[in-house]
């Protein structure tokens, strides 16, 4: 049970993780790991026990017969009282769930929403359970019947979507959001990052508008679960099936 005063159910102070995990194995835990522990650094927590977090997720999965599951880890700054001081030495909460996730089978479709990310906030750029404009982005996109939401930031950039990180391929070249527009460092979007240069693409991370995914030759999405994802459509735009897509999606699958 969780306490009523756990910082995280009353404030959104902690952090979390989702991972994929094939045949009962997660896939490549180090970096959600790492991503976390150094959010706890940036937000001033404890060290992440990463042998308590390994054990939490194995206990999520024991007994959990699905092919494909969904684990996510989170992280509480623990209870603290009332208002927004932490204690001085705050104990922190390790959860983990796991749930069937079956991969997705068509290529997606998309709707900008109008909801913005704030580039300015240090939350911007970590995994925090203050999750709450994603929550609004999607559901407009759901409302609109489309499967994903792309979100812009205040300066009205291209920043990521309500739950992956975007790429275009444009002009023999792949692009991607840079960091600075308010974009969490994703594992996938890292793992293709590195797999770019196996297909002869420079990476170019970049501040763009909406007009250059209307020019690009390909759009696709990324996060843990998905791994690379084609978009279909934005707003109605259409784009046609890449093979470049598809097989960057094969190299981060191994």
């Amino acid at each position: 049970m969780i306490p009523l005063d756990d910082r995280g159910l009353l404030l959104g102070d902690g952090l979390f993780e989702t991972l994929l995990a094939v045949g009962g194995a997660l896939v490549d835990p180090r970096p959600h790991l790492e991503r976390m522990a150094a959010g706890c650094a940036a937000l001033g927590l404890p060290p992440l026990d990463r042998a308590a977090a390994e054990a939490a997720m194995a206990q999520a999965l024991a007994g959990l017969e699905a092919p494909r599951a969904a684990v996510r880890l989170t992280l509480t700054a623990g209870s603290g009282g009332r208002g927004l001081d932490r204690p001085q030495a705050p104990a922190v909460r390790l959860l983990a769930s796991a749930a069937p996730a079956p991969a997705p089978q068509d290529p997606a479709d998309l709707i900008t929403s109008t909801v913005r990310r704030n580039e300015l906030s240090p939350a911007s750029r970590l995994k925090t359970l203050s999750y709450l404009d994603n929550v609004l982005a999607r559901a407009q996109a759901r409302e609109a019947g489309m499967d994903e939401a792309l979100m812009l930031n205040t300066r009205g950039d291209v920043a990521c979507a309500a739950a992956a990180n975007v790429f275009w391929l444009w002009g023999g070249r792949l692009y991607t959001p840079g960091l600075d527009c308010g974009v969490l460092a994703g594992t996938m979007r890292a793992k293709v990052i590195a797999a770019s240069a196996g297909q002869g693409l420079n990476v170019v991370e970049t501040r763009s508008g909406l007009a250059e995914l209307a020019r690009a030759d390909a759009v696709f999405l990324t996060n843990s679960l998905i791994g690379v994802r084609q978009a279909r459509s934005l707003d109605g735009f259409a784009w046609d099936h890449s093979p470049l897509v598809a097989a960057l999606a094969a190299a981060v699958r191994g």
